[in-house]
This record gives structure tokens, sequence and C-alpha cells, in this order.
């Protein structure tokens, strides 16, 4: 049997959790409130009938103040409630709009770190934000609003056809032009001009925070905002998509819904004239006119209505929208937990015929690449950019899982083994390491949480960060990132490389560590790494050869494939790739300008 799919509030109100009931709790309140924000109307109407029966001796309308006072009172319980009804969703909607948040957070924290390399943060932090906020807004105000609208308009209907029904449906008769033209703007086809409007606001958000990062590139080489050309193209196309859905989708019928609903009055001074003979012969015309003011006054609430459930329609859409978003989020893969784990023996590191692709590529990132990294050992690995060495070196701690063959560590298959214990065995150094916004102490002690200062300060001693400590003015628990407080790449390196130290895993994997050291820095780095590798499996990246002459052995990737492999001396004599890209690399060391007198 086919499951009924669950309707959007459905799916929010889920969300809410405990605080569900307090949603259902507001939106009872909210109709109460309708119904008694319209017994001030009839209490109007109740006056205009007492005074036309008695005209022109007025001192005859014996019940006037006390009607008044009616509708004073019914006035101030619809609002009270109203605002009491508000109250329970507004606690609904924040809790769900957190609960969204937290569970976007949480479902993305399982999923694999290569994950985030297709998925920009800013992107991810759009769609939970942004669409957490939007259906806040639904279940604050719209869900509400539609609730006591819908109140409304059946006991407008009964009211309406009560008294006389001609003059009921000539004022009703602009309701249903208005619902028409709001119809038109959001149902069928434009609803999916809405989806297309949102995924071009995520794709200027996603390229806003990409150039935002780039300015210092921008203003280096003088250029503009079309420069960069994925930014201009995306405010293009939302700029273009925005245009199209307010001026050529909502002008004529936005124009349409507000002339009918602001002249509903006009719809019932033609019926009046129409009825009024009747009435006059007849011999009722005092309660025609007493009728004919019923629905004057009830006219004057057919807009404010209408605007309801346009706003709260409007809100509608944007929740559906959001919820794709969020699903979006939700969908992210979840990095798969081995029902039971197994723990690795050593800090072996085995690749046995294994291939990669990344999602939608066209060729392997891997091909059948096949080695061993005794404990112990570092291993290199080399070659043309794009030839695959992050992608295997990626592999090792899952940032992704291998297409086919095995990765191994201590003998045991990586997907076999808990994410947890298996970040734990190792310890990474990429060539763009970020620092938190928090104390030197907090950022190195984020690899071992309960590590002592003692056991921190020597780590960064390991990491010779001595003199970074020397000119902070409060060691190591100055904060990084605010008042003027801020290190160079090179320093936030040797900072990275601290934490690494202090974690003491097993294996260690170093991505391009120096490439954005200068001289001095990279001096000190290699001292670190001295440390860092001692009795340690080593997986290192590096463009600069003569970071990896020492190394136990040298894998040469080229295209996916290891195309050669052993030592620098070996490789070196071999005659082949490596050996072309070590006379490159000298060349390049060897030039110097030159000036000709």
């Amino acid at each position: 049997m086919k499951q009924k799919k669950k309707s959007d509030v459905a799916v929010l109100l889920d969300y809410a959790g405990s605080h569900k009931g307090l949603t259902f709790l507001g939106l009872a309140l909210s109709a109460v409130s309708m119904l008694l924000s319209m017994a001030p109307y009839i209490c109007i109407w109740l006056v205009a009938r007492d005074l036309i029966a008695v005209a022109p001796d007025w001192t005859r309308a014996q019940d006037i103040a006390q009607y008044g006072w009616l509708a004073f009172a019914f006035a101030v319980a619809g609002i009270v409630l109203y605002f009491a009804g508000l109250m329970c969703t507004h606690l609904a909607a924040f809790r769900t709009a957190a609960n969204i948040r937290k569970r976007g957070v949480a479902h993305v924290m399982k999923a694999p770190l290569g994950f985030f390399d297709s998925n920009a943060s800013g992107l991810i932090r759009g769609r939970l934000d942004a669409a957490a906020a939007d259906t806040e807004t639904l279940l604050a105000h719209n869900l509400a609003d539609i609730v006591g609208t819908i109140t409304l308009f059946v006991s407008m209907l009964v009211l309406m056809f009560v008294f006389d029904w001609r003059m009921g449906a000539a004022c009703l008769l602009a309701a249903v032009i208005s619902m028409i033209a709001m119809f038109s703007m959001m149902g069928g086809k434009n609803a999916k001009l809405m989806a297309e409007y949102q995924a071009a606001q995520d794709r200027m958000t996603k390229a806003g925070t990409e150039y935002v990062r780039g300015i210092p590139v921008v203003k280096i080489f003088q250029q503009t905002v079309y420069s960069f050309k994925a930014f201009q193209e995306a405010i293009e196309d939302y700029s273009s998509k925005a245009e199209h859905y307010q001026g050529d989708v909502c002008r004529v019928p936005q124009s349409i819904n507000l002339t009918f609903t602001e002249g509903a009055f006009v719809f019932l001074v033609p019926a009046a004239l129409f009825l009024a003979p009747g009435a006059l012969a007849g011999g009722d015309f005092a309660g025609f006119i007493a009728n004919f003011a019923f629905y004057a006054v009830f006219s004057a609430i057919i807009s404010t209505a209408l605007a309801k459930i346009m706003f709260a329609a409007s809100g509608m859409m944007l929740a559906s929208t959001a919820l794709r978003r969020i699903d979006q989020v939700m969908c992210a893969p979840e990095l798969k937990v081995p029902e039971h784990p197994q723990s690795p023996g050593s800090s072996r590191v085995e690749f046995e015929d294994v291939s990669f692709t990344y999602d939608g590529a066209q060729t392997s990132a891997l091909s059948h690449v096949s080695f061993t990294a005794e404990p112990g050992q570092t291993v290199a690995l080399v070659g043309p950019s794009g030839g695959g060495k992050t992608t295997a070196a990626s592999l090792i701690p899952r940032f992704w899982d291998a297409t086919s063959g095995v990765v191994k560590v201590g003998g045991v298959d990586v997907r076999q083994i808990d994410p947890h214990v298996l970040m734990d065995q190792i310890a990474f150094v990429f060539q763009n390491s970020r620092l938190f916004k928090a104390s030197i102490l907090e950022n190195v002690r984020a690899a071992r949480p309960n590590a002592t200062r003692e056991q921190v300060l020597s780590a960064l001693k390991a990491a010779q960060c001595e003199d970074i400590l020397e000119k902070l003015p409060q060691g190591m628990d100055t904060l990084i990132g605010s008042e003027g407080t801020y290190l160079s790449g090179g320093e936030q390196q040797r900072i990275a490389l601290a934490r690494a130290i202090l974690k003491d895993a097993p294996i260690v994997v170093l991505d391009e560590a120096t490439a954005f050291a200068d001289p001095e820095n990279e001096a000190l780095i290699q001292k670190a790494f001295t440390e860092l590798t001692r009795g340690r499996t080593v997986i290192m990246i590096a463009h600069r050869l003569s970071t990896v002459v020492g190394a136990d052995k040298i894998l040469v990737l080229e295209e996916g494939r290891i195309v050669e492999q052993g030592s620098h001396q070996e490789l070196t004599a071999a005659g082949g790739l490596y050996a072309r890209m070590w006379a490159d690399y000298n060349k390049a060391v060897q030039w110097k300008i030159t000036s000709e007198q």
C-alpha cells in the first residue's frame, strides 16, 4: 500500500517536537479571536438598526450605550486572545526553527568530509538559516492568520446570507475575483517560478561567499566585480528572476486583487439600488436600510481578510520551498557506520587495487592503485597536478569511500572501523590550515580536549612556536582574530602542527604543509615535522621535491595511476617522470634575475 505523503505543515510540525501542542492551541485561540473580532461589527449594526427604527427621535434608542460597551469588551477580548495565540505559535515556531538548524547541523556532521568540498559552507549555512527563518514566519504568523481567516470567512458567509443573500452575494463577488487573481499569481506553474527564484538566491549566496574570500586577489590585480564571472552571473540571474516574477507575473493580478478588495463596497451599491424599490413597496424600508448598513460595515472586512490570505499563501509557498532546501541538506550522504566495528591492529596503511570516481565525473580520479606504507615509514605522493595525490590521501580517513578496491589501516578495511576510532588514528596537516576564533590554547587543545596546559605548551614548543608565544600579549591564552591579533600563514601552519603533535596519532597525513610558508617559517616547519613524524606512519603529499628526498618510498602518480615508485636515488637513476620532475625542480630553484651591464 502506497504511503500517503505528509503535507509541508505536517513535516514542519514534526520538527516542533513537544511544542507541537502549542501550535494547535495558538491556532484555536486565533480562530476564537477572529469570531470575537466580528462581534463589534454586529454591535455597530445593532446600534444602526435601533437608531433607524426610532428615527428621528434618537433618544428612544435605549440600548446604544450597552452595545458600545459590548463592542469594546469583544474587541479587547479578541486582541488578548489573538496575542495569546501568537505567543503560543511563536514559541512553537522558535523551537521548530531551532530544531531545523540543530538537526541540519547534526546531519551534516555525519557526512563525509569530502561532502564539504562540493558544498560550500556559505551555501549550507544559507540553506539552513534562511529556510529556518522562512518556516518560522509561516508557523508564527501565517498559520494563525490562515485559520483565523478561514474562521472569519465561514462566519461571514453565514452572516451575509442570514439577512439578505442578494447583498451578501454582491459583497462576496469581490472576494471571488480577488482570490482568482491571487491564485493566478501563486498557483499552478507560478509556484515553480518561486522555487527557481529561491534556487537563484542560493546560487547568489554561494557565489557571494566565494567572491568575498577572493577580494584580496581582485584588489591586487585591480579588477572589479565583473572579473568574478560566477558572482556577476549569479546576481544577474537572481535579478532577472525577481524582476520577471514581480513584474511580468504579479503586476496585473495584484492590481486586480487590490482594486476589487479595496472596492468591495462598489458591488454593494448597485445591488442596494436594485433592491430599494422592492423594499419601499414592501413597507420595510427601515429594515432594508439596516441591512444595507450591516453589509456596508462588513464589506470593509473583506479587504483585510483577503490581504491576510494573500500573505498567508505566500508564506505557505515560501515554506514549501524552504522545506525543499532543508531536504537538500538532510539528503547529504551519511558516513556509514559498521554494525560490528573492528579495531586496527597497527598503523600500517594499505591500498589494494583502489579506484575512485567523483560524483558526476566522467573519468576516474584514481585507477587500480596499490601500495603499502609500513608502520614508521614515510611514503611520499608526488606527480603532476590532478594526478590523484590528494584523492588517495583523502580515502585513508574516509573523506570519501573507494569506488572499488579496499583501503586498510592496521589490516582492517577502513569501512569496518568506527569513524571516531579511525579519526583518532590519523592526524592531518593541510596546506591551508584554519584556526578557530579562539585562544591558541583552545585551538591546539581541539585535537585532545582533555589535554593539560603543560601538554599543550609542550606541543607548541615541539612545533617551533615559542617565538609566536613570546610576541603575543597573553601567550597561549591570546585570542586569535580579535583586537588586531592575527598570525601569518606560516605561523598558523605551525599552530596546526602543534595541534597534530598533541593528537599523538600513529598515522600522519601531510598535504602540501609547507606550500604557503616563507623560507623562515618553512625551516621551522621542517623542524616540527621531525617531531611530528618520529615513529609514525606518514603519508606526505608534496610539490617541493626537496621535502621528499628522505622519504622511505616515493609514489609518482599521473592521471590517477602509479607510474613509478621507489626511493629518491632509484627514481632519479631510472630516468622516468620523477627524474624529469627533479631536473625541472632544480632548474627552478637555481633560477634568478640578472641584470646586463
